[in-house]
């Protein structure tokens, strides 16, 4: 094979090595694929071993400076004598020529000597089966034979030398650059790993990066980036460690007195338009067609806040893209954005101000999407703006191909995909941009959170460059200034940590996205560039210019807590709801609240709790529509937090609505037992958020059976200063039952004025300690009132049973002194039965004097008499009987008034 450029000269840079990698990789196997095999090179694995090459150079040189500068000339002349050996030194100067040493001119003698050093090299990789594995068609090709004297001589190699290697228990040079392939025979990056361990000082800080560099290429190409329809898995989720954060400072950023009632239902806006349509049977394809009975219809509900997904103008080059794939239907997705405008299709600005001000009516704000990390691959940054984005001026791999189609609609700029999207057989980490005026041509990176594959109608926006950071807060600010809710979707990705470990990796930490290795840097030059947390700079901004702005972040990766206490986000999402309780990971999701109570409460506070979201299968389609579903909607409506319900849950639709779908393509008809069931179990529960939307009041409970907790039981209290609520819900198929007593340690405070306590279930229902007092409360799903003894729960706690899915919520929980003792008496007869009303009951008893003083009136015989006095019958002695009885009962009426309680008094007629 003939490759004329020179390759890994021992003065190439980083970015010099990977590129002759990569270069070399590319045309190897291009030769292979022309002759129909598939003996392919890694260009990573080939660098890796161009790295080890000048390390090992190094190291030479370093030891034969300081132990036996006159190693190959010893060496050299010993072979001199032996006629077998000069025989296979010339075999590998013919084999492996170096012209770099031929142009040098040097003396025979040294000439000879230095050719020995590169077949000491040779030896040094050919010892190491992962390098062979990895450089085979270049230090073994096939056909390859030494002449057989070579075994001897490179034991010779090993043999020769006398000294002890930095330290090491090897007793030669050879011996030493050889043990990291004895112990991983085969794993380079396991080698590279055991070398910066264990040979210190022996390697300059420039090949310790190149090592790890290698290691970070190695990573970028192996983590797989392109993956088929149905492939991959979820990772699992985890109980959050809020110990990490212990470093972290505390700035929450307070609430306006509106945001923490809000309950948001999300809407597929084209997909809705195109439902509401068919519905009303008439055309309804622009926001300020959207009939004021849906508002009112949300409102009813509960529901104060609408999310239209898919409002701004999108990328023409995203639904270019997506009918070239072979979906001729298909919108741009709605996360591909050419600008922050409102989509012309979906009646522009003056729509918008239409359905706000109706939907205002109804107290309803909208919610809008904010897209911080990239834009669409067209997007008039792309075209107007390009110093925003990552880019660079050659492609990232030499097998990418951009003869595509050019998706541009602006003369001035031709846009191409790389080739091998359009079948799927790759997704390059690049497009092409190429200035049709002047020329220019630069390779811009997609869109990328490094978890899959690239986003490949979008564009990545450079956080380090301070233009487009200010460019970015400016568009936030003209959707705040439109919108008193944004989502800003993938928030995570622009947390400092992840700018730097998916765009501009510090050594060794690398790999996450193919390409960017070589543009890493360390966290000090990192930090020097970027020198604030983007989204904290984000908040304060809002916070001063637009504070009436609920700023609300999709962020993953265990960062919700770290989004809301040190970022300043009012509310992030906590995907852990769904994806533990539809699991019933019941421990983890429990000890999930209790974690995050223990650490600082008000982080429970501005989760968004969800059933489903845009990316996840439907609601019905992972909950049912049983009891389960309907358990957990009612943890999702009493849970601290904002509640948000997707497109099409109450309805129970199961269809899935991609970003690029302008409608629903099943037929689906609402689901009415599920909508009515919503509205008897669900929708009563949402319009009382005041009770659960804080976390001043929220305590949770473990239900304890025989010693030990029943982990899918979740019990709690929350509510106001003066009014409580209880929920239970069992999430399991097997029935529950058991205490509550103690709730779990809450960290209260704030600075360093913070103390962590617990609470009994008395003290959390704000209970008196003392006889004569009950606590009272309605079920809220069988419409019975409760009482119990205060005291009782003092001492007992709560005794529940609870079904399978089975919920339970306590409200108008109130306390109330039995002066009277009536209270005593109603429960001596009802006990722990609950009665239809309470209140009716308790007037009852009061009022038995006055039943008793009045049971003359209600004999027979008085009636009798009465009859005849009507009647005109009756006789004189029998009308002084009339007015003795009825004077009888005054009298007896007018002193049981006298001991009536004040209640009862009152509930008389005058």
């Amino acid at each position: 094979m003939d490759f004329f450029p020179p390759l890994f000269a021992s003065d190439s840079d980083l970015a010099a090595l990977h590129r002759q990698a990569a270069e070399l990789a590319f045309f190897y196997n291009s030769k292979v694929k022309a002759k129909g095999g598939n003996d392919w090179v890694s260009p990573g694995r080939l660098h890796a071993t161009a790295v080890l090459h000048q390390l090992y150079q190094s190291v030479l040189s370093h030891h034969l400076s300081d132990n036996e500068p006159d190693y190959f000339t010893r060496l050299t002349n010993l072979i001199s004598k032996n006629h077998a050996a000069q025989e296979v030194l010339a075999f590998f100067m013919k084999e492996f020529p170096s012209p770099l040493l031929v142009e040098q001119n040097l003396p025979l003698d040294f000439f000879y000597e230095e050719s020995m050093r590169g077949y000491f090299i040779h030896q040094v990789m050919a010892e190491n089966p992962a390098l062979i594995k990895a450089a085979k068609p270049f230090l073994a090709p096939e056909g390859l034979s030494f002449p057989q004297a070579a075994q001897a001589l490179t034991a010779m190699l090993g043999g020769h030398g006398s000294n002890q290697v930095n330290g090491s228990a090897d007793t030669d040079i050879f011996s030493f650059l050889t043990r990291p392939a004895k112990l991983y025979p085969d794993s380079l990056l396991d080698q590279i790993s055991y070398i910066l361990e264990h040979w210190g000082d022996l390697i300059p800080q420039n090949l310790r990066t190149m090592l790890l560099r290698a290691v970070d290429f190695v990573q970028e190409e192996e983590k797989p980036h392109f993956a088929p329809v149905g492939a991959g898995g979820k990772q699992p989720m985890l109980v959050p460690d809020y110990s990490l954060f212990n470093s972290e400072y505390e700035a929450f950023t307070a609430d306006r007195n509106w945001m923490p009632n809000v309950v948001m239902i999300a809407k597929s806006t084209l997909v809705w338009l195109d439902q509401l349509t068919k519905e009303y049977n008439r055309p309804i394809h622009t926001l300020d067609k959207i009939p004021d009975e849906e508002l009112a219809k949300l409102s009813s509900r509960g529901f104060t806040a609408l999310w239209l997904i898919g409002l701004w103008e999108r990328s023409a080059a995203s639904k270019k893209i997506k009918n070239y794939c072979g979906n001729p239907d298909a919108e741009a997705s709605a996360y591909s954005l050419k600008n922050y405008e409102i989509a012309s299709t979906l009646g522009g600005w003056a729509a918008l101000d239409d359905l706000r001000q109706r939907a205002g009516r109804y107290n309803i704000r909208l919610a809008s999407d904010m897209v911080p990390n990239h834009t669409g691959i067209d997007g008039d940054w792309v075209i107007n703006h390009s110093e925003y984005f990552i880019r660079q001026s050659y492609p990232p791999f030499p097998s990418y191909t951009y003869d595509g189609p050019n998706l541009s609609d602006d003369p001035r700029v031709e846009i191409k995909v790389e080739d091998h999207y359009y079948d799927q057989s790759d997704a390059a980490v690049t497009f092409r941009r190429r200035d049709l005026q002047t020329g220019e041509t630069s390779y811009i990176f997609h869109g990328n959170d490094g978890t899959s594959m690239p986003w490949n109608d979008t564009a990545q926006l450079d956080f380090l460059n301070p233009a487009t950071r200010e460019a970015v807060y400016q568009q936030i600010k003209h959707v705040a200034h439109n919108f008193p809710i944004i989502r800003f979707d993938a928030a995570m990705t622009l947390a400092k940590k992840h700018i730097q470990r998916l765009w501009y990796p510090s050594p060794g930490h690398g790999g996450d996205i193919a390409g960017r290795s070589q543009y890493g840097l360390d966290e000090g030059e990192f930090n020097r560039l970027i020198p604030q947390e983007f989204w904290r700079e984000v908040v304060d901004r809002i916070s001063e210019e637009l504070p009436d702005t609920l700023l609300l972040a999709e962020a993953f990766w265990m960062m919700e807590g770290y989004f809301v206490r040190t970022l300043g986000m009012h509310r992030v999402y906590n995907s852990a709801f769904m994806n533990m309780l539809k699991n019933q990971e019941n421990q983890k999701y429990r000890d999930t609240i209790k974690n995050t109570i223990s650490f600082d409460a008000e982080i429970l506070k501005r989760f968004v709790n969800f059933m489903n979201n845009p990316d996840e299968e439907t609601a019905i389609a992972q909950f049912g529509d049983g009891d389960k579903y309907f358990g957990i909607c009612t943890l999702l409506a009493t849970m601290p937090g904002l509640p948000m319900f997707g497109h099409g849950q109450v309805e129970g639709y199961r269809e899935k609505y991609g970003m690029e779908y302008r409608r629903s393509y099943w037929d689906e008809r609402p689901n009415q037992y599920l909508v009515e069931q919503h509205e008897k179990r669900i929708f009563p529960l949402l319009k009382k958020r005041y009770l659960f939307s804080g976390v001043d009041y929220f305590e949770i409970f473990d239900l304890w059976r025989d010693g030990s907790v029943e982990e899918s039981a979740y019990c709690y209290v929350n509510g106001t200063e003066r009014e409580r609520a209880l929920v239970f819900y069992n999430n399991q198929y097997e029935a529950v039952e058991g205490w509550i007593k103690s709730s779990a340690p809450k960290t209260e405070g704030s600075g360093n004025e913070k103390h962590s306590r617990t609470f009994s279930l008395a003290e959390a229902l704000a209970l008196t300690l003392g006889g004569r007092r009950y606590v009272i409360w309605d079920s809220f799903e069988e419409g019975l009132t409760y009482m119990r003894p205060s005291l009782r729960v003092y001492d007992e706690g709560m005794y529940v049973h609870l079904r399978g899915f089975e919920t339970k919520v306590l409200l108008n929980i109130r306390e109330t002194e039995d002066t009277d003792g009536t209270y005593g008496q109603l429960y001596e007869q009802i006990g722990d039965s609950g009665i239809a009303n309470l209140e009716t009951e308790i007037l009852a008893l009061r009022l038995r004097p006055v039943y008793k003083a009045m049971e003359n009136l209600a004999s027979p015989s008085f009636f009798k008499e009465i009859r005849a006095l009507l009647g005109g019958e009756a006789t004189k002695k029998s009308e002084r009987k009339i007015l003795f009885t009825l004077a009888e009962a005054y009298a007896h009426l007018s002193a049981a008034v006298e001991t009536l309680h004040p209640a009862a008094r009152t509930s008389l007629p005058t």
